[in-house]
């Protein structure tokens, strides 16, 4: 073993924060200790939070308490979440007034289109009817001069005809005095007429 290079091993007293001390060796002269057998839970059968000095409390002050950073993280993002939907509603509201003005638009349009087509057809509709009714005595006059002239055509042809005129229309009485019995003869055959 190397001379001068290990420190010195000589006796420790050991202090801890519940109070508690005892005699061992070491390489330093005393030593302060969180927790002995005297206040483990291990040897007591109790559960003890340690906190010595304020630890957690200087933690907590130096970083902030998880809890408080948490709920304060949620928050957030809740507020977040919600602007985003608020900004999402006020777009389609946006959208809907946009579309219902074009809508509105269209339809006023469409209105002043409609009434001009009816101004229109209703300045035409005189000048039309009067046009239809020209047309429609011009029409007539012919048709009527046309049936006079029928008229006088037919009586002038009528007495040449009349000596031929006879025969045919004897003819036709007499088929039509022969199929009148025929007829009578099958209404007494037949029992349902």
């Amino acid at each position: 073993m190397k001379t001068d290079i290990h420190p010195e091993y000589m006796e420790c007293t050991v202090r801890c924060t519940c109070g508690n001390t005892f005699t061992t060796r070491s390489t330093k002269p005393e030593l302060k200790i969180d927790i002995c057998n005297e206040c483990h839970p291990f040897f007591t059968g109790t559960q003890k939070f340690i906190d010595t000095g304020g630890r957690v409390q200087r933690f907590a002050d130096k970083f902030g308490s998880a809890k408080e950073t948490v709920a304060a993280r949620e928050a957030e993002r809740k507020a977040k979440r919600a602007a985003e939907v608020e900004a999402a509603a006020a777009k389609k509201a946006e959208e809907r007034e946009a579309k219902k003005a074009e809508k509105e638009k269209r339809a006023a349009k469409y209105a002043r289109e409609a009434e001009r087509a009816a101004a229109k057809a209703a300045s035409e509709a005189p000048a039309e009817d009067a046009a239809e009714v020209a047309e429609d005595q011009a029409a007539e006059a012919p048709a009527e001069e046309a049936s006079d002239a029928a008229v006088e055509a037919a009586a002038e042809d009528a007495p040449a005809a009349e000596d031929g005129a006879e025969e045919p229309a004897a003819e036709e009485a007499a088929e039509a005095g022969a199929e009148e019995p025929a007829a009578e003869e099958a209404a007494e055959d037949d029992p349902c007429l």
